[in-house]
């Protein structure tokens, strides 16, 4: 069993100026303790590790002032709760079904004397059957406690099952594979498949690097207008600095200092006025710019020009690519690290990179964005025009091993 490691034993006089709306609505009391979920005093978040079932996770109250006498706390299932704090946070978190898990109770304890309760056990019996693209999380809410007042803000909590996701990868560390795939030409993408994305769309590309070379190129969003292509090393920077080519948009280095043997999720939107680039959902920079809109032409993956392909070679993986005709908010960017649900709204390719074998890169959404890497094009010679390259799909290689793992 996985017990609450720290209890809060105060909460901030900030929160408890906040409870003028609380469930005692005018009577409200302050000279009377406030109850509320212990480790929500910072966010209503929090991780609920799951390598495993059964898991168990040990629930409790805190109160702000040691208890006069015996205050009973009701818990319950809360899934409205989750739904408002999705549309207020913009986030896709989805409620693990009441099937999924029990509590050993549904009310706690705080002796007179105390500040905390005795604990309610929540234990996962199952996940079987759940999505590994969705966040899933336990809403559970104080809805009484007698002899006492619910302090609001800090009544509900979301235990968000912590799993570990192990998946497939694409290896981009053969240069011979580099190449891509266009619309509008007669071979790649049909040419009524273009995706006009307006002033209002996200970029995202979640990457692995094995090694930094002097310049390493990861991949390239096409656009009509604004490109979306990454790579690091480039122009004198340091080789674990990325740099973003957006073509009408400029160049641009993030102020981050990556590192090799691990993941990250590179994020790019547009919302009309401004570019935003987020790593792992944090923002890192950000472009002024009235002139993103948007038409997607395709995908580039490496360094595809001329006699560059080895020169620029990226020494990594990559996986979850996807293309959104909506900005992704931080929130939405950090709860979908590890993969998001192909029917999200606005979402509109979605490569996952997980067959594993061949050459054809499938579209996750259904929308027919599927890449067969044998109708690829590259220009080969300066000046001479792409032309097919249906070697490259000899040189696809995948990926698999303890380091494609994804932490929810």
């Amino acid at each position: 069993m996985k017990l609450l490691k720290s209890i809060i034993l105060a909460a901030p006089l900030a929160l408890i100026a906040m409870t003028a709306c609380n469930s005692e609505g005018d009577n409200f009391e302050y000279h009377k303790p406030q109850v509320y979920i212990t480790g929500t005093d910072s966010s209503p978040i929090v991780k609920f590790k799951v390598d495993d079932t059964p898991a168990s996770y040990a629930l409790t109250a805190s109160s702000t002032h040691k208890a006069d006498g015996d205050i009973h706390v009701t818990f319950a299932y809360d899934p409205a709760a989750l739904e408002a704090y999705n549309q207020k946070q913009g986030t896709t978190l989805a409620p693990l079904p009441a099937d999924n898990f029990e509590l050993s109770s549904s009310e706690g304890v705080i002796k007179a004397g105390g500040s905390f309760s005795d604990p309610v056990n929540v234990t996962i019996t199952s996940t079987e059957g759940l999505d590994d693209a969705v966040t899933y999380v336990i809403p559970l809410s104080i809805t009484n406690c007698s002899g006492s007042q619910i302090l609001e803000p800090s009544k509900t909590v979301f235990l968000q099952l912590a799993r570990t996701i192990n998946f497939m990868s694409l290896d981009l560390s053969n240069y011979s594979m580099y190449a891509g795939m266009y619309f509008n030409e007669e071979f790649g993408f049909p040419e009524d498949k273009t995706i006009d994305l307006g002033a209002s769309y996200t970029y995202e590309v979640k990457c692995y690097l094995n090694q930094f070379r002097s310049i390493s190129r990861m991949m390239n969003f096409r656009g009509s207008n604004i490109n979306g292509m990454f790579r690091f090393g480039e122009g004198g920077y340091p080789v674990n600095s990325l740099q973003w080519c957006g073509a009408g948009a400029g160049n641009h280095v993030l102020k981050y200092s990556f590192e090799t043997n691990r993941w990250y999720m590179i994020t790019l939107t547009y919302d009309g006025t401004q570019f935003t680039l987020y790593v792992d959902g944090e923002k890192d920079t950000e472009v002024a710019s009235s002139n993103g809109a948007n038409v997607f032409k395709g995908i580039e993956l490496g360094m595809s020009w001329e006699n560059y392909p080895s020169q620029q070679r990226f020494n990594g993986r990559i996986a979850e690519v996807r293309v959104w005709d909506r900005v992704l908010g931080a929130a939405e960017i950090k709860g979908s690290l590890c993969g998001v649900k192909a029917d999200s709204p606005g979402l509109r390719a979605y490569w996952k990179f997980n067959e594993g074998e061949g050459h054809i890169f499938h579209d996750a959404t259904g929308n027919g964005y599927d890449m067969d890497w044998s109708k690829s094009k590259r220009e080969k010679k300066e000046g001479a025009g792409e032309v097919p390259t249906p070697e490259a799909a000899d040189y696809v290689q995948w990926k698999k091993d303890a380091n494609n793992k994804c932490a929810q």
